[in-house]
């Protein structure tokens, strides 16, 4: 019996299959896969997305913790930018996943954890999201109140001034947040080219004010050899990488609803890299100019714009504002909120879980965390994220290695189908999410294997690709070519002839 319909790359359920499922615990409108008619996001809609999650105060900021280290600006761009093009495969990978079936991370994650197993990988996602959400609130709270504060002379004397900017914006950004993702790709449609202009504006307006590079730009690197530099660059890498190894995980939330693969996966590889390294760039521009001009380097957007007239600090104000809201509701929110409905999707909503997520990222204090933002970014937040480099690598695997793109749709969302498992939790995934933390982990201990921190991400993510492939490699849930045609009906699908020459080689 056909189950699932498979049209030029995209597969959907039929109607009937849909029915049938529509009853089960693991299954809501929310986690439910996209029609034919939801997958309705252009190129331009990934490109817009990525570019209003790049254009943020982190971005901006992060080649001032290499340079402190004592990278020159290129040594750190250049880092930026191989940074973001490794973990640009990752995210292509998976995103093809939640393109191609519809699915949001939660349930495809349940391929390789099981139905309840998959809650290990969607709160591993969910918890350092929450940490992020609760520090882009907090960004934006403090330029709100270095507006107030230059409008109204006696606002810095008004009790709990900075709290009640912090919970009136927590609330703004949790509302638009609980709208979903068509409010999430309207929303960076109008953030991206008012952030975009804006940092065109305050490029020209460094340039204007000095007189060639400014002492940044111009300053050598303080490393006297490779060695020197290789020491720090391979950390750096690993903390770029971590910046966005999360949203790997994650990005099926949004690749569910592409036309199509093509237009997706240019538009990502191009907006991704070009738009962090370029905002970067702008970053050391600035910063470097306003050494010349206030005589001290002034990294945080929101001390530099404080330095400017009222109107300017108003307008500034809100484009911080934009873009914090815009990289929240994006990268922030969507994966614990997913997770949180998928602890009881008969139960929890999306806009529940979205407001869950909130009330977390208050109990973390992003307050406390951001008195010490480069060691919060290099350290805590990076050395997490780079513990899901073996969830990404179990991940890919799972999709491209030991199923080949071939799903059965509908018993993802079966209590007692093929992606079940044992009880509901597939080992193999434990095990090798283990060993892939593990091994890197041993570089914290064992000084002659400190470069396996070092690359912590990369390492954990090959060898838990390993490690799960070997062990998947005969599993009962693996659909054969032959089982896959026979619930999938193939309409106008330019993969058609691919599959037929698979099936040739399959059978040689």
């Amino acid at each position: 019996m056909k189950s699932q319909i498979e049209e030029n790359g995209i597969v959907t359920l039929t109607n009937e299959a849909m029915d049938s499922i529509k009853g089960s615990n693991l299954w809501n409108e929310d986690l439910r896969p996209t029609t034919k008619e939801e997958h309705s996001w252009s190129g331009m809609n990934f490109a817009t997305l990525w570019m209003g999650m790049c254009l943020i105060i982190p971005s901006y900021t992060m080649a001032s913790g290499m340079i402190s280290l004592g990278m020159n600006w290129w040594q750190a761009l250049l880092t930026i930018f191989l940074g973001n093009c490794i973990v640009l495969i990752p995210i292509l990978l998976n995103a093809h996943a939640g393109a191609k079936f519809g699915i949001p991370y939660p349930v495809f994650a349940r391929l390789w954890f099981g139905s309840k197993g998959t809650h290990i990988p969607t709160l591993a996602r969910a918890i350092v999201a929450a940490g992020w959400f609760g520090i882009n609130t907090w960004i934006g709270t403090t330029s709100i109140d270095a507006l107030f504060a230059r409008v109204f002379s006696g606002w810095v004397d008004f009790p709990f001034h900075t709290a009640i900017v912090f919970m009136i914006f927590w609330a703004l950004n949790v509302g638009i947040g609980v709208k979903g993702p068509e409010a999430i790709k309207w929303l960076t449609i109008i953030a991206s080219p008012i952030v975009g202009l804006s940092s065109i504006i305050l490029f020209i307006w460094a340039m204007t004010h000095i007189h060639g590079w400014g002492p940044i730009l111009t300053a050598p690197s303080k490393f006297h050899s490779l060695g020197e530099f290789l020491s720090t660059f391979f950390p750096a890498l690993t903390g770029v990488i971590a910046f966005w190894a999360t949203l790997a995980l994650n990005i099926p939330d949004f690749a569910r609803y592409a036309r199509q693969q093509k237009s997706m996966m240019v538009a990502q590889s191009l907006a991704l890299p070009i738009t962090m390294t370029v905002f970067s760039f702008i970053g050391i521009f600035v910063t470097s100019a306003t050494v010349v001009i206030f005589g001290k380097a002034i990294w945080e957007p929101v001390e530099l714009l404080a330095k400017f007239p009222t109107f300017i600090v108003f307008l500034g104000a809100i484009v911080i504002v934009i873009s914090s809201i815009t990289v929240n509701v994006g990268a922030n929110l969507v994966a614990p909120a997913r997770a949180a409905e998928n602890l009881w999707p008969r139960r929890i909503t999306f806009s529940i879980g979205a407001i869950l997520t909130g009330l977390f990222a208050i109990a973390m204090q992003p307050w406390y965390l951001m008195s010490n933002f480069q060691n919060l970014i290099f350290g805590f937040l990076g050395g997490y994220g780079a513990l899901l480099g073996p969830i990404d690598g179990i991940a890919i695997a799972d999709y491209w290695i030991v199923r080949r793109r071939r799903l059965a749709l509908r018993e993802l969302y079966q209590v007692n189908g093929r992606y079940s498992y044992s009880s509901g939790v597939n080992k193999n995934g434990i095990y090798a999410l283990i060993i892939g933390i593990v091994i890197p982990l041993a570089g914290l201990v064992i000084p002659s294997l400190s470069f396996l921190w070092s690359n912590a991400w990369t390492i954990g993510l090959l060898v838990a690709m390993a490690v799960y492939s070997y062990l998947m490699r005969d599993d009962n849930s693996l659909l054969s070519l032959k089982e896959y045609e026979e619930i999938t009906l193939f309409m106008n699908n330019d993969e058609t002839s691919q599959n037929q020459s698979a099936a040739v080689n399959e059978l040689n």
